[in-house]
């Protein structure tokens, strides 16, 4: 049975006992050995093939190589053998700190993997690339891998659920920090005391304002979640050494809640299984099939639809609409839509990461495209088309209530994150259509399955890794609990020749 854990702040002379402290909850999670369900696993395997995915549709993108090239130059830990990266020769390792940075870059780099939202926002697969760089440096087998993982979405997603850091312009990662520390601590079987002194470690060092998602929106969007994963790892070592953290870090008077977060007088109630419950968090969330914020995946495939049921809406690149209002979730208003107040959201000479935080552009070019990809719906030149810059201008987005209700609703037959849309055309008319969730939402009209998330994997690995590659990665990973230490080492993806003497390699203090 799930238990609640009801935080809140502490003043230092209510010397609140570790037992008491959410950190410490957190690692008596991770430390419980409960087995993972079968149901769990095939998720876990998916995820795996989502993230791989992703990173090889990314692999010759720069934010990636400059990842990428910074792992390379740092040599193996000399207490194991070292982690595959991305792209490389699978004898081809770093550090497992540097390997997590540069994979975790290359997971993100596309914003195209999964996202659970709630409270908070979250890629709960970002937990992946720590954990599993650790796993493979140490010599962990599936299993200790499959335990990880799972524990690492069921701390983010529990957080996410409770906890709201954007109110307050905190960047999500600051629950990433302690959800990859805490799995990276059920993969090593370590106490809970060192789990505890290794999430307080990681929270501490991954909270971040949230202007990495705000404005001009740069290259950093894809390294922060990455960056929490590189210092998990480096908060689990130091733990292990028997170095301490901030303590209370969540409750303390001068902690996280009270000055980063709701105040002194705030509480939360955090969500968390019972001892011998099993970690099911990972099935709440969901993927992608669009590369764009998770917010746009539903407005992505509304206008898919649209574009195909009423063709008057593209004729002369879409000259007979006079307007289109999305109305939604405070959330997509606020954040991707014309109530974030960001002039940047209507540029043409915007960043891809800015253009992919932007609903007003993505709802143009998929409602004139008919759909969405991962290069070309970002190109500048398409950003630039007159018609799609003059369409682009007639979209605003307005909050309601109800999708509002919706959004924050726990009950998974309600909670939506999409909205109606109301077209006005020249002649009078107009046109209304609504979505509640993507079609690829578990709820959603194509939920994704396995043979989703290989087509997914196929399609985006097809121009980067060669046939006898993509067969080797997915043959491995289908068989993830029963995979041995050596293989588990194998779990990566190697470019075909001379895919990555393309990327750029740029130079730095290393």
């Amino acid at each position: 049975m799930t238990i609640t854990h009801h935080l809140r702040v502490h003043r230092s002379d209510e010397d609140l006992a570790r037992e008491g402290q959410l950190a410490w909850k957190i690692a008596e999670v991770a430390a419980d050995p409960v087995e993972v369900d079968a149901d769990v696993v095939d998720m876990i395997i998916n995820r795996i093939i989502d993230n791989a995915s992703v990173a090889a549709a990314s692999l010759t993108r720069r934010p990636v190589s400059s990842a990428r090239q910074q792992a390379l130059d740092h040599a193996v830990s000399v207490s194991g053998v070292g982690s595959t990266i991305f792209g490389c020769a699978l004898n081809r390792r770093s550090s497992p700190e540097w390997a997590a940075w540069a994979n975790g870059v290359a997971v993100r780099e596309l914003d195209y993997h999964d996202t659970f939202l709630a409270a908070d926002y979250s890629h709960p697969g970002d937990n992946i690339p720590p954990i599993l760089a650790v796993a493979q440096h140490v010599g962990a087998d599936g299993r200790a891998l499959v335990r990880g993982i799972a524990t690492g979405y069921e701390i983010q997603i529990d957080l996410v659920r409770a906890i709201c850091l954007h109110k307050h312009k905190i960047d999500h990662v600051a629950h990433l920090g302690p959800s990859a520390a805490a799995g990276i601590g059920t993969l090593l079987g370590l106490p809970v005391e060192t789990i505890y002194q290794a999430v307080g470690q990681a929270l501490h060092t991954t909270t971040a304002t949230r202007q990495s998602r705000k404005g001009e929106i740069s290259t950093w969007k894809a390294h922060a979640p990455a960056f929490a994963g590189k210092l998990a790892v480096e908060a689990v070592d130091r733990a292990m050494r028997g170095e301490t953290s901030p303590s209370p870090i969540y409750e303390g008077e001068d902690g996280v809640v009270a000055w980063m977060l709701d105040g002194k007088d705030a509480s939360y109630d955090v969500p968390m299984p019972a001892d011998g419950e099993s970690k099911r968090a990972i099935l709440d969330s969901y993927t992608k099939e669009h590369s764009a914020e998770y917010q746009a995946q539903a407005w992505i495939d509304l206008a898919r639809k649209l574009h195909h049921e009423h063709p008057e809406l593209t004729e002369d690149g879409g000259a007979r609409i006079d307007s289109i209002e999305l109305h939604t979730s405070h959330h997509t208003h606020y954040v991707i839509g014309s109530g974030a107040n960001d002039p940047q959201k209507y540029d043409p000479t915007a960043s891809r990461e800015t253009l992919d935080h932007s609903i007003p552009y993505i709802f143009a070019v998929a409602l004139q495209d008919g759909g969405w990809h991962h290069v070309d719906s970002y190109a500048p030149e398409r950003a630039a088309r007159a018609d799609t810059v003059t369409l682009w201008h007639k979209i605003t987005t307005a909050e309601d209530a109800e999708w509002t209700r919706r959004y924050h609703s726990e009950d998974p037959a309600e909670k939506a994150f999409g909205g109606r849309v109301e077209i006005l055309l020249s002649d009078g008319s107009v046109i209304t259509d609504e979505i509640a969730v993507a079609d690829a939402h578990p709820l959603g009209a194509r939920p994704f399955a396995r043979e989703d998330y290989i087509r997914k994997f196929r399609t985006l690995a097809e121009p980067v890794l060669a046939d006898g590659e993509v067969d080797r990665f997915l043959e491995l990973v289908q068989r993830l609990p029963e995979l041995t230490a050596d293989e588990v080492a194998a779990l990566s993806i190697v470019a075909a020749p001379g895919v990555l003497a393309l990327a750029p390699a740029p130079k730095g203090l290393f």
